[in-house]
């Protein structure tokens, strides 16, 4: 019992230090790039953005090296189905959210794509360093494309409020510190989350689908419901998309570029569930292309439904 507490207790440590490492790592690289004169909308897109999930990439990757790959795909995958059926279930419940067109035209229909093809490539039950390339590739098209619709002033993706006051000795110690946080944070997260598996005998793809993607998922869960509670809900669902598009190719390359990464067959119902998670979203902001409480509410019990079937089935 001891040990289990103790577990516990570095599990939720884990969490506090990838949430506030990576808090800390995007505030210092967002004011070292600002100092450069990089325009605000540039950081939103690459620095913030790779900050938000630094968690699920740190996860990922460590738990890939050390041979849990249950974790490292459950992970993603988990945090993805979260992102939509909790995170903007949650958010829409609270507020009405609205959809900007190139969302719902553009992002959504992306993001299904490229929630199809990750099973695809892993059907040869695992992602391989070619196929990393491929989620790479895919992700330098995504990203050419937001820059460019940066530019044209059509991006929902915003540029953090920076505090240009701070000084360099300051910025680089937040980069340094905040990494180091994440780095500990990661390992922390997997091997307690490996040790709990272990010791109630529940496999590591059902940790990383709930407990490790909850966790990974809370920085994102935090901005949704304060932006919502602050009236700022038009970027909400774009920001939401841009994540999950973001841990598919980002998360999941980078992890397939350092070391093979296994798909068993299991993880097939959870990714035919990020697809349905995100044509779902789709459909519920076709007809206002706003995403209402009653959409919200549809989301949270398909989550339910869905959590049902990993408590009864992994």
């Amino acid at each position: 019992m001891v040990h289990i507490l103790l577990q516990v207790l570095i599990l939720v440590v884990g969490f506090v230090l990838l949430i506030k490492g990576a808090d800390w790592f995007v505030e210092g690289a967002a004011g070292i790039a600002d100092k450069f004169g990089i325009p605000q909308i540039v950081i939103g897109l690459t620095i913030v953005a790779m900050g938000t999930s630094a968690p699920e990439a740190a996860v990922s990757i460590t738990s890939s090296i050390n041979g849990s790959a249950g974790i490292a795909i459950g992970n993603v995958v988990g945090s993805n189905i979260m992102n939509v059926l909790i995170i903007l279930g949650i958010t829409a419940i609270i507020v009405a959210v609205p959809v900007k067109q190139n969302t719902f035209r553009i992002e959504i229909p992306f993001l299904i794509l490229v929630s199809i093809l990750l099973p695809v490539l892993g059907l040869d039950g695992k992602i391989t360093f070619t196929d990393g390339i491929i989620l790479w590739a895919a992700f330098i098209i995504y990203f050419i494309y937001l820059i460019v619709m940066a530019k044209n002033g059509k991006s929902e993706v915003e540029g953090e409020e920076i505090d240009g006051s701070k000084p360099w000795w300051k910025l680089i110690l937040l980069v340094i510190i905040g990494g180091v946080m994440i780095i500990f944070g990661s390992n922390f997260t997997v091997d307690s989350a490996s040790e709990i598996a272990k010791v109630f005998g529940v496999s590591d793809a059902l940790i990383g689908l709930t407990i490790v993607a909850f966790g990974t998922s809370l920085p994102e869960l935090v901005t949704s419901v304060i932006a919502a509670r602050k009236g700022s809900t038009d970027i909400a669902i774009g920001n939401i998309v841009g994540s999950n598009i973001f841990n598919y190719l980002f998360v999941i390359g980078t992890t397939a570029l350092i070391a093979p990464v296994g798909f068993a067959s299991k993880f097939c119902i959870d990714a035919i569930v990020a697809i349905a998670a995100a044509v779902l979203l789709w459909v519920c902001v076709a007809h206002k292309r706003k995403l209402t409480r009653i959409g919200g509410v549809i989301m949270i019990l398909c989550y339910a439904g869905y959590f049902a079937y990993l408590i009864v089935n992994i």
